[in-house]
């Protein structure tokens, strides 16, 4: 079996490796990011959506700088809302200030109706950067 190359942004292994998986596993040139949700320090939900969805989104960032990535390097998005008919405005006015400049990745948004007590979460495939030596 080959061994996964995992990364893991600073300060939040702990919580983790309590809830048995990886943050995001670098394999053939991407990165392929495990849903990141707003949580708090310990890991239990924001109440409040919009702080919860830039939390996602600040978590999502914090793991693909640690791969050395940014949000330009993501080719594929995926979005899980609960309840998107009421929530979808709150959370996509707050999309451009993480979302960068066009051209924009692929998107595929999923109503659910349970993110373990969370409203949103966000799984994203970034491609790493070149780090060949020219």
């Amino acid at each position: 079996m080959t061994t996964r190359d995992v990364v893991f942004p600073p300060g939040r292994q702990a919580l983790y490796e309590h809830n048995r998986y990886s943050p995001a596993v670098r394999s053939n040139g991407f990165l392929f990011v495990s849903g990141q949700v707003g949580s708090r320090e310990d890991g239990s939900p924001e109440p409040d959506l919009e702080v919860q969805v830039r939390l996602a989104f600040d978590n999502l960032n914090a793991i693909l700088a640690a791969a050395g990535c940014t949000f330009d390097d993501i080719v594929d998005v995926t979005v899980f809302i609960v309840d998107p008919e009421s929530k979808f405005d709150t959370i996509w006015k707050l999309v451009p200030e993480y979302w960068g400049a066009a051209p924009h990745p692929t998107l595929t948004a999923v109503g659910v109706t349970w993110l373990y007590g969370f409203q949103f979460e966000i799984k994203v495939i970034a491609k790493l950067p070149d780090v060949s030596n020219d």
